[in-house]
């Protein structure tokens, strides 16, 4: 696509360069057919003159100026035909370079900019960024240029038109070819006034957040000598659609945001015009009334950036609008889930050209798939994105079905309702609140852990199960937790210490990010000496030794022995083991949760507390 706009750009110049050799051509030709005008008239004024002469000399003399006469009117009528054919000629030249411009502009504000736009839409979702914006600029610029070029020509043409009318269709060329060429260059300065840094879309009020916009012609078009100022408001759903349709004509606002005015800079280095809005502030937000079961983090507005400015002189006056990607207006932290849900699907499955901000209600469940693993991949910063395996694991969870052929679920449809409004069955969450967390928890804490192929996650008890029992006693694996929304588990396979010979799979009371902010996974697994092997046959030193955190036995700053916080196991008899001690586990317990409960307690209450070093 590169090479074909390149080559039409190419064919442009040559066919621009063209009208301009026949419009200086036409102009000589012009120029000398005046001065032969000018001459006739000369001779005609000598004729009326003749009349005070005698006779003879009067006869003698008017038939030679007859003969010029008439020679001279004879090549004007010549010349003036054949300046309404260069003139004509020309002007159907300017329609084939217009109509080239016009395609051209198509390919690249049409196709180019829009993909442009889908890819910063879906890297909102954690796909790859957008780039290429400024190979986009200076294409953009370069249609201003041969379509600024072109309008200088026909306005020329115009010019010699009056300063010569000749009756014919010329006229009539010349005004279409000055609408046709107005209008393209609206269409591109209005197309290219766009949002280069999105605001977030998860739009928090009350706190700061930035944007920028640009006009990727604005250099071009010398905008910048009278900068334009830009200003932002933010609207609902309902005003958009208004927008759109022209009908919002008294500039309604669903709110109030602080800091929103910005006069647009050019950046000689750059060569781009731009308006970086820094320090901007949603104050308050007006809500409209909701639909049915739709809670506040399903309604979407947006933010208006709209601008005037002139170019050409202030031969034309242009009033630019551009709408951000839909914005979900949250007040609190704990809405941000559900936010995120919601600007998801509208980043994956909105259509170019849709009417505000519409979505499909039911997607098919690969299409998802794809988004899921578009965000898991961005949010957990890895190349190692979600299997096949994991996928189906998810389809189990999100349709309650058992089936583990990847084929039963291409052609099921996921609706938006089974996303992220039910909840999943015997839960109180929902299933994208459920993944949600497993992203937080691995972004968090976790990453390189998943990196390395540690985490296998996506699997549930009876999985783990059966991939343990027949493997050697202490081989264990992590798995993300059905139960806890952000939870993982360790299970691993023992002897039943209830009944000799017979083994069984445990599972540790899943840890959260919180668990994880006070003692890491690597420290609780070298903590508990029971775990031996990572399924299928890692020895787990070997995969986190060096996540884990040294010892600190050393006295520090003023004299004090560092007390460190174990995991460990607690057995039937209520005692604790240590790290050499015995396994033989009825149920687990980790001690960080008990020094957390343990601050918590009254002065009296005993308890039981580490220390570094034995003895102490």
């Amino acid at each position: 696509i590169y090479q074909q706009i390149n080559q039409t750009f190419e064919e442009l110049r040559v066919m621009t360069q063209d009208t301009e050799n026949d419009l200086r051509k036409l102009q000589h030709s012009q120029e000398y057919f005046i001065i032969q005008y000018q001459e006739s008239l000369r001779i005609q004024a000598q004729l009326s003159s003749l009349a005070s002469l005698p006779p003879a000399e009067r006869v003698q003399r008017e038939a030679g100026l007859q003969s010029r006469k008439s020679t001279l009117e004879a090549w004007l009528t010549r010349e003036a035909n054949t300046l309404q054919k260069y003139r004509q000629e020309l002007a159907e030249k300017h329609q084939r370079t217009l109509a080239l411009l016009r395609k051209q502009q198509t390919v690249i504000v049409d196709d180019e900019l829009i993909q442009w736009k889908r890819r910063q839409q879906l890297a909102g979702n954690g796909g790859p960024s957008e780039g290429g914006l400024d190979i986009l600029q200076a294409w953009c610029e370069k249609l201003a240029d041969m379509i600024w070029q072109n309008r200088q020509q026909i306005r020329r043409v115009e010019h010699l038109t009056q300063q010569l009318p000749i009756p014919g269709p010329t006229e009539e060329l010349l005004t279409d070819l000055n609408a046709t060429v107005t209008d393209i260059i609206s269409a591109l300065v209005t197309s290219t006034f766009i949002i280069e840094k999105q605001p977030p879309q998860v739009l928090k009020t009350q706190t700061k957040f930035s944007a920028t916009v640009r006009l990727l012609v604005g250099g071009k078009l010398n905008v910048h000598m009278n900068p334009p100022q830009v200003k932002a408001t933010i609207i609902s759903e309902q005003q958009a659609k208004a927008l759109l349709k022209n009908e919002n004509t008294r500039n309604d606002s669903s709110g109030e945001i602080l800091n929103n005015n910005c006069v647009m800079e050019y950046h000689q280095t750059t060569g781009t015009l731009s308006a970086h809005f820094r320090t901007m502030s949603l104050k308050r937000i007006k809500r409209s009334d909701r639909r049915g079961a739709e809670s506040v983090t399903e309604e979407k507005f947006t933010v208006l950036f709209e601008s005037q400015f002139s170019v050409g002189g202030n031969e034309l006056v242009f009033h630019v609008k551009t709408l951000s990607l839909p914005v979900v207006v949250i007040v609190h932290g704990s809405q941000d889930n559900n936010a995120t849900a919601t600007v998801l699907w509208d980043n994956a499955f909105s259509e170019t050209g849709r009417v505000p901000f519409v979505v499909p209600e039911k997607v098919l469940w690969p299409q998802l798939c794809e988004a899921l693993n578009m965000k898991y991949k961005s949010e957990v910063q890895s190349d190692r994105g979600l299997s096949e395996d994991n996928l189906v694991f998810l389809a189990q969870k999100a349709f309650s079905s058992s089936s583990n052929n990847p084929e039963d679920y291409c052609n099921m449809t996921i609706t938006w309702s089974q996303f992220n409004r039910e909840s999943l069955p015997g839960r109180n969450f929902t299933f994208w609140q459920w993944f949600d967390g497993v992203i937080e928890l691995m972004k968090k804490h976790l990453k390189s852990h998943w990196n390395d192929g540690a985490i296998l996650g996506f699997l549930n008890k009876q999985q783990a199960q059966d991939m343990l029992m027949s493997k050697p006693n202490g081989t264990f694996l992590l798995r993300f937790s059905d139960s806890e929304i952000g939870g993982i588990t360790i299970a691993w396979v023992a002897e039943n210490p209830n009944k000799a010979g017979e083994r069984m799979v445990w599972n540790l009371m899943p840890f959260t990010t919180k668990d994880f902010s006070i003692r890491s996974l690597a420290d609780r697994i070298s903590d508990l000496n029971h775990l031996l092997f990572l399924y299928p046959n890692q020895p787990k030193e070997e995969v986190f030794s060096r996540y884990c955190t040294p010892p600190n036995s050393k006295a520090v700053g003023d004299g004090y022995v560092k007390p460190e916080i174990k995991q460990v196991v607690k057995v039937e008899n209520d005692t604790m083991l240590d790290t050499e001690g015995e396994f033989d586990l009825d149920e687990t317990m980790d001690m960080a949760r008990q020094v957390e409960e343990f601050l918590r307690q009254p002065m009296e209450t005993q308890w039981i507390v580490l220390s570094p070093m034995d003895g102490i």
